[in-house]
């Protein structure tokens, strides 16, 4: 990992939701890479080859904006962080639902990923309390 992580962090519900997304997302990436890479009878490729790219990056993302707003010092600082967490998780959310319109086996994993999204969503709300 490029980034410290506090001791703490591991045990946290929302970092661990965000490791088990990231894993998932991973994984759902790879399958639907595999239908998605062929290209078209016109010979275009399929568009959502780069919405299955996006949701690694953003749930790329989710852990380290949790690593960067518990080490925050100042409020306004954290709270920079908890609305990119928003967006990213919005992004995320929406991009599973574009994927799932694909031609793809894989899109049958995506209400998987969407409802791990709402979970973190909950423990999301419930960790911006804490801090």
């Amino acid at each position: 990992m490029l980034y410290p992580i506090p001791s703490h962090l591991s045990d946290l519900p929302i970092y661990k939701k965000a490791m088990e997304i990231i894993i998932l997302s991973r994984s759902i990436s790879t399958y639907l890479n595999q239908d998605l890479s062929y290209l078209n009878p016109d010979g275009s490729e399929d568009e959502n080859i780069y919405f299955s790219g996006d949701i690694v990056q953003q749930s790329s993302s989710l852990a380290p904006e949790i690593v960067n707003a518990e080490i925050e010092r100042h409020s306004d600082k954290k709270y920079k962080h908890f609305a990119s967490l928003e967006r990213l998780t919005v992004m995320l959310y929406n991009n599973c639902k574009r994927l799932e319109k694909s031609h793809s086996n894989g899109r049958d994993y995506l209400p998987i990923l969407r409802s791990e999204l709402r979970k973190f969503r909950r423990l999301q709300h419930t960790w911006m309390m804490t801090l």
